[in-house]
């Protein structure tokens, strides 16, 4: 085997060093310095480019809008086929309502300009009276009692039992039917002759009412429909606001001798705040906007006595062909609706928890 001298290189690294002293390839850090005058430019800029300090080194292109900005622009390039079916649907029809107001119209006839007629009007008839407190009589009577069951329900519904899937699609099936439907049931079951209501009662040997009839009872009648059809749907929020809250709040109450009254009281109840809100808003909402239960049932009566302020807007507009003025009426009930909203929202707004972490 051949030795080389210590100082000797070998024979690819002569090549190396050869191809050096030709121009080729660079020794260590040296330039490469083609022969040519043309690639000995290009490789000026080759080293320029590729040695500048870091400072320099940045050649993005620079952007118009910054990233928050983009990032906020394609938010609402998405929401925009909502924001728009709000405009058209929602938020126009409100301001043709609120100008239609200052106008007396026929909906046959032209309409004309009467300024604050229609709310003095409103303002001074006792009719408008009667009908905001059957209204307010009928939330008293449908949102205490239909939340409280719609809790209970979310409560028992919210154990881990064979079968409890069932039971709970079953306490939302009424709120699938169409209220008109279900006032055409409920009239026949509150029938005082063939109704299947009194037939029970008579089981009992308890005298028959007549429910639809009296002013004592067709607005409770109304609301125990309204009832059944919503408990079912309310219950629902419960049941997700309830699976919401970690297990282990219970465990460590639990651990330090906390009853289940006190758990319910001390963490249920104030985790559950957020749905409570909703639900009462949506509830009081649905509650002054009711109209199809009253319409297939009593039509108002007897005596006004379920005239409520939805349905007597429709009364004013379509029966009596005053637009102007039922728009007047709508304005103030949206403005109601508006109040109560903000005044639940300020209530929630300190004893609300979304963060658990």
């Amino acid at each position: 085997m051949q030795h080389l001298p210590q100082n000797a290189k070998s024979p690819p690294d002569q090549r190396m060093l050869s191809l050096n002293r030709q121009g080729h390839i660079p020794l260590n850090n040296q330039k490469i310095t083609p022969a040519t005058p043309l690639l000995n430019s290009i490789s000026e800029s080759y080293f320029t480019a590729t040695n500048t300090s870091p400072a320099n080194r940045d050649i993005r292109p620079r952007r118009w809008l910054g990233f928050e900005t983009r990032i906020a622009l394609q938010a609402y390039i998405f929401l925009l086929p909502s924001l728009l079916g709000l405009l058209l649907f929602l938020l126009l029809p409100v301001i043709a309502v609120a100008v239609l107001s200052f106008f007396d119209w026929g909906l046959i006839s032209d309409p004309h300009f009467i300024g604050l007629q229609n709310y003095v009007k409103l303002f001074q008839s006792p009719t408008v009276h009667q009908s905001l407190l059957v209204t307010a009589y009928f939330v008293l009577l449908n949102i205490p009692l239909q939340t409280v069951l719609a809790l209970l329900l979310a409560i028992v519904m919210n154990k881990h039992l064979p079968g409890i899937g069932i039971f709970r699609t079953l306490f939302a099936v009424p709120w699938m039917a169409t209220p008109v439907a279900m006032g055409i049931v409920w009239q026949w079951i509150f029938d005082p002759q063939y109704g299947a209501l009194n037939n029970f009662l008579a089981f009992f040997g308890i005298h028959g009412l007549t429910w639809l009839s009296s002013q004592q009872l067709a607005l409770p009648a109304v609301a125990i429909v309204t009832i059944w059809g919503n408990v079912g749907y309310t219950m629902l929020f419960f049941l997700a606001g309830l699976q919401s809250i970690p297990e282990y709040l219970y465990e460590a109450s639990s651990i330090d001798g906390a009853t289940p009254v006190q758990r319910f009281f001390n963490i249920t109840l104030p985790l559950l705040n957020p749905t409570m809100f909703f639900v009462l808003v949506t509830n009081f909402i649905s509650s002054f906007q009711l109209f199809d239960t009253v319409y297939a049932m009593t039509k108002g009566g007897p005596a006004g006595s379920t005239n409520v302020l939805n349905y007597y807007i429709f009364k004013e507009a379509f029966q009596f062909f005053h637009a102007g003025y039922a728009s007047a009426l709508s304005m103030l009930l949206f403005a109601i609706l508006m109040l109560v909203t903000l005044l639940l929202a300020l209530y929630f707004r300190n004893r609300t928890t979304y963060d658990l972490s």
